[in-house]
């Protein structure tokens, strides 16, 4: 697979999580349309970010994440999903190992405005 092309065959997203070696460097497992969808180990906390541009998908499969916003926090167990709205800055943390399916448009930097040493490149899995 390569950036932009369709998913042609299934997706087992555990054997996609267990290609990934450290917390907060996700992995693209396919494209629907203009967006990537990318899987992530978190543990411990992020950077302060926002996107401009995009809302921030976020989708737990496995453990619990904090996300937390300015005015208050998102806690999210397996099977339930938020989506910051562009714009707001956040930022996830997880006490226990946790999985994450994320969805946003290609090209979005993981860091957004944010930068620094957790950026992330395009690692397709």
């Amino acid at each position: 697979m390569t950036t932009g092309e369709p998913i042609t065959e299934k997706v087992n997203l555990a054997a996609k999580l267990a290609l990934l070696e450290k917390p907060f460097q996700p992995g693209i497992v396919g494209h629907i349309n203009d967006y990537k969808l990318q899987v992530v180990k978190v543990r411990g906390s992020f950077v302060w970010h926002k996107h401009e541009e995009t809302d921030d998908f976020f989708l737990v499969l496995s453990g619990h994440l904090t996300i937390h916003l300015r005015d208050g926090d998102v806690e999210l167990d397996p099977g339930e999903l938020f989506v910051v709205p562009r714009g707001v800055e956040h930022c996830p943390e997880a006490a226990v190992d946790t999985e994450v399916l994320l969805i946003e448009p290609d090209g979005t930097v993981n860091t957004g405005d944010a930068g620094g040493e957790l950026t992330a490149g395009q690692l397709i899995i």
